[in-house]
């Protein structure tokens, strides 16, 4: 396969599961809403709520997957890339949302508290739901890193959570329902908003560093480093080294300094060698290379171990 069909392969393969993510969320919804329609119980009601959240995100990165693969215009010159970071906010504002809703229906709850009902039933068809959360989210996980899709990482990592939530429910309520304590329910639905609440400002912080041109993680920058030093034969020294990410995209910037009687053609091989080893290694990776003459090297001269400064 040539490079821009094993692109579209990987932009159909994100697309097809944001928009899948958006029919398992509503097949989920259905079931918790009929679990907690079976109970009454408030903590069931809060596990619902945060699924119509689910709906509502996943519907939005589906969008923002869309318009993150259209390619560079006038307009956007370096890409439509970023937009992913924005379904990814919008989902952590709604997840605190969720929250605040799920609160309300605590305290209504505790000034007026009602026996379960048919409390084994709902559980049973919860626990069916919250199966089906926990493989999709795997799915999206997995599938979002290694496409580099911030879109499908935030919403696998949110229904991941929803998952977390609806297990504490499912022991919680056993345990009411054994034990009597009907005070359990309306507690577990605070602890889900209060959990929620954590996930949700951590979806909204990893995702405003994003937009703020975060640089690779230090693993990932010495690999750059690595593949640069095996292709710059012939040049005396590269420095400077940046680099950001945007959704999917890997922006590098660096120095390489050459022999000031080198041609430019010459130059222009080494820059091209480096190029093509970095675009074989990191997916929709762009490369900036500023060629500077030997007198603006950073390290002294005579130096050749070490081609970084």
């Amino acid at each position: 396969m040539t490079a821009a069909e094993i692109k579209a392969a990987a932009r159909q393969k994100v697309a097809s599961l944001a928009f899948w993510s958006i029919i398992v969320a509503c097949v989920v919804l259905g079931l918790k809403l009929v679990a907690w329609y079976v109970t009454g119980s408030v903590a069931l009601y809060s596990d619902a709520l945060e699924s119509i959240v689910n709906v509502i995100a996943s519907a939005a990165a589906y969008w923002a997957i869309q318009v993150s693969y259209k390619p560079a215009d006038q307009d956007h010159p370096f890409g439509h890339h970023k937009a992913e970071y924005f379904s990814a906010v919008l989902e952590g504002v709604l997840i605190v949302l969720a929250a605040l809703l799920i609160l309300n229906e605590v305290w209504w709850s505790w000034q007026h508290p009602a026996p379960l009902e048919q409390p084994w039933t709902g559980l049973a068809i919860n626990g069916v739901a919250t199966v089906i959360n926990a493989v999709w989210a795997l799915t999206l996980i997995r599938t979002g890193r290694s496409e580099k899709s911030p879109a499908l990482v935030a919403d696998g990592r949110h229904i991941m959570t929803d998952v977390a939530t609806s297990v504490g429910v499912f022991i919680g309520l056993a345990g009411a329902v054994l034990t009597g304590w009907q005070v359990l329910d309306p507690a577990l639905a605070v602890i889900v908003a209060l959990n929620i609440l954590w996930q949700g400002w951590h979806v909204i912080g990893s995702s405003m560093n994003g937009l703020m041109d975060r640089a690779v993680d230090t693993q990932e920058h010495i690999r750059i480093r690595d593949i640069i030093s095996a292709n710059c034969k012939g040049a005396l020294e590269v420095h400077d080294l940046k680099t950001r990410i945007a959704g999917r995209a890997t922006f590098i910037e660096f120095h390489l300094v050459v022999d000031a009687d080198m041609s430019v053609g010459a130059s222009h091989v080494i820059c091209d060698r480096i190029e093509d080893a970095l675009q074989a290694e990191i997916p929709s990776v762009r490369v900036i290379i500023h060629v500077e003459p030997d007198d603006e090297a950073k390290l002294p001269k005579g130096t050749t171990a070490v081609p970084f400064a």
